[in-house]
C-alpha cells in the first residue's frame, strides 16, 4: 500500500511505471513459492525517475530503505571503472550476492548505469537469476534485482512522439506497445550492459519498464512537490519560472525536458538559499 501511495504522490507522468512496479512486487511478495528472484529493469533518459522508484521500492521493503544492510546498490562507474579488471568484477559480485543471500535471501541489488557497465559483466549473475531451487546449498528465489539504464531511452522517445503526433495522449501508451521493441533495442545497443545478454536471452528479465521523457507540465510538479518537501509556501511564479529555464526536445515542436526533473533542485537553491 505505501509503494502505490508513494508512485501516486511523487512520481508524475509514469503511468506504466505505477502499474507495472505495484503488480510486480505486491505480487512478488506475496508470492510464497516464487520460482526464481524478481528481476526489473527500468529504462528512460535521466530525471525520468529511475532512481527514485528503485529507492521507493527500497523503503516500501526495507524499515531503513536504502540504508539498509539488505539493500545493494552498484554503480557502474563507480564499482566496475576497469575493462581489464572484468574477470575480477564477475569473482566479486558472484561473491557479493551468494554472501549476503545466503545472510538474508529476501536481498534487493540495485544496479546503476547499465548503460555504462562492460558487456558481458552482467551475465556472471545469470545462475542466480536462474529457474535453479538451489545453487551450492543457497536459495536465490526471494531475492529481487533492480537494473537502471538509460539504454533504449530513444525508442521509448520514438513510441511517445508518434502517440503525441496521432493526437493520442501519453496514458494511451500500454506496456504492450512499448516492452519488446524495448527488449530487442536493448539487447542490440553496444553501449548497454545488457549488449547480447543471456538475462534477456533466456528472458530472465520478467519485466523492461519503460520511463517516457517529461512534458513541460510534469516538470511544474516536480517543482511543486520539492518546494512543499522544504516546507515553504508553492509560489507559481517560481514554478513556472524554473519549468521555463530547462531545454526541451524535439528541437521543433520542444515537448520534452532533456534532463527530466534532474535539476530541479539545483535550481530551487537559486530561489531559495
Amino acid at each position: 500500500a505505501a509503494l502505490q501511495e508513494n508512485l501516486d504522490k511523487k512520481l508524475f507522468g509514469q503511468h506504466l511505471v505505477s502499474k507495472v512496479v505495484v503488480k510486480a512486487v505486491r505480487g512478488f511478495l506475496n508470492n510464497t513459492n516464487a520460482k526464481k528472484p524478481l528481476a526489473l529493469s527500468l529504462h528512460g533518459w535521466t530525471g525520468t525517475g529511475k532512481n527514485f522508484v528503485s529507492k521507493i521500492v527500497a523503503e516500501s521493503i526495507y524499515k531503513k530503505g536504502l540504508q539498509s544492510k539488505y539493500v545493494h546498490q552498484f554503480v557502474a562507474t563507480l564499482h566496475f571503472p576497469h575493462a581489464h579488471s572484468i574477470n575480477l568484477y564477475k569473482d566479486q559480485l558472484q561473491s557479493w550476492i551468494r554472501g549476503n543471500v545466503s545472510i538474508c535471501p529476501r536481498s534487493l541489488f540495485i544496479f546503476d548505469e547499465m548503460d555504462k557497465m562492460h558487456a558481458g559483466l552482467i551475465d556472471s549473475i545469470k545462475p542466480f537469476l536462474d529457474y535453479y531451487e538451489l545453487l551450492d546449498g543457497v536459495s536465490y528465489r526471494q531475492a529481487i534485482f533492480i537494473f537502471l539504464s538509460n539504454a533504449g531511452a530513444e525508442k521509448i522517445t520514438e513510441v511517445a512522439l508518434d502517440f503525441w503526433r496521432n493526437g493520442r495522449t501519453r496514458e494511451d501508451i500500454q506496456l504492450t506497445d512499448i516492452q519488446n521493441a524495448l527488449s530487442v533495442s536493448v539487447f542490440n545497443n553496444k553501449n548497454s550492459g545488457f549488449w547480447h545478454s543471456t538475462l534477456i536471452d533466456r528472458n530472465l528479465i520478467d519485466y523492461f519498464i519503460p520511463f517516457l521523457p517529461l512534458e513541460y507540465k510534469h516538470v511544474k510538479m516536480c517543482v511543486r512537490v520539492e518546494i512543499e518537501s522544504r516546507g515553504y509556501t508553492v509560489d507559481e511564479d517560481i514554478v513556472s519560472r524554473i519549468a521555463d529555464e530547462m531545454t526541451y526536445f524535439p528541437r521543433e515542436e520542444r515537448i520534452y525536458s532533456d534532463k527530466g526533473c534532474k535539476t530541479v533542485d539545483a535550481k530551487l537553491d537559486y530561489y531559495y538559499d
